[in-house]
C-alpha cells in the first residue's frame, strides 16, 4: 500500500493533484509537471537529512494514488500530510494509508507525535481523520503550537497522534481481528 517516493511516479501524481478537488489542499503546489519533479527531488534529498519522511500511497496494482509525509520533524514531532486522488477518493486508501505510515514511524523512527493541522472549512477531512480512534484534538492542549499554525490568513485546527494511544488502540484492533478469526 505504501512505497518510498521516486521520481518515476511524478507525471503520475501530478496528474492526480490538479483535480479541483485535491490541489488547493495539497503542500507541494506545483504549476507544471517539471515543478512538481523538482519538488520531489528535494522532498527526496529532505527525507535523506531526516527532515521529511514520505510515501507513495499504492493501489493493489501498484498504482500511485495519492502521498502521505510526515514534514516539519523535530524532538521526535511533525506534521503529517496525506491526500488521494479524486479518482481513489472513498475507497478506503486514507485510513488503511494512515495506519501503516504510523506504525513505520512509531516502530522505525523516533517519532512519538504526529500531528494534523486541518484547514478550517475542510469538512472532508475532518471526518476522514475522525474516523481514526487514535486521534485527538489539540487546540487546547498545544495552545501555542495551535497559535503559530495559525498566526498566517489561513486557520487550522489541530491535532495529534500520541505514539502510546497509536499502540493501545492498534493492538487492541489486532486482538479484536484474530479473536474474529478464530
Amino acid at each position: 500500500m505504501l512505497k518510498h517516493r521516486d521520481l518515476s511516479e511524478t507525471n503520475e501524481l501530478y496528474e492526480l493533484i490538479t483535480h479541483p478537488s485535491v490541489y488547493p489542499y495539497v503542500r507541494q503546489k506545483a504549476s507544471s509537471a517539471e515543478e512538481f519533479l523538482f519538488l520531489t527531488k528535494q522532498l527526496i534529498e529532505e527525507e535523506q537529512l531526516g527532515l521529511t519522511i514520505s510515501r507513495t500511497i499504492i493501489d493493489n496494482y501498484g498504482q500511485p494514488v495519492g502521498t502521505i509525509s510526515l514534514y516539519d520533524i523535530e524532538d521526535g514531532a511533525g506534521f503529517l500530510s496525506t491526500w488521494i486522488g479524486a479518482p481513489f477518493q472513498g475507497m478506503g486508501y486514507n485510513q488503511s494509508a494512515k495506519k501503516e505510515f504510523l506504525t513505520e514511524l512509531f516502530y522505525n523512527y523516533d517519532i512519538h507525535t504526529v500531528f494534523l493541522r486541518i484547514r478550517k472549512g475542510n469538512e472532508k477531512s475532518k471526518r476522514a481523520s475522525m474516523k481514526l480512534p487514535y486521534i485527538i484534538e489539540a487546540n487546547e492542549s498545544h495552545q501555542a503550537l495551535y497559535e503559530e499554525i495559525n498566526a498566517g490568513e489561513l486557520k487550522f485546527d489541530l491535532y495529534r497522534i500520541p505514539k502510546d494511544l497509536f499502540y493501545l488502540v492498534t493492538a487492541k484492533e489486532d486482538n479484536n481481528e484474530e479473536e474474529q478469526a478464530m
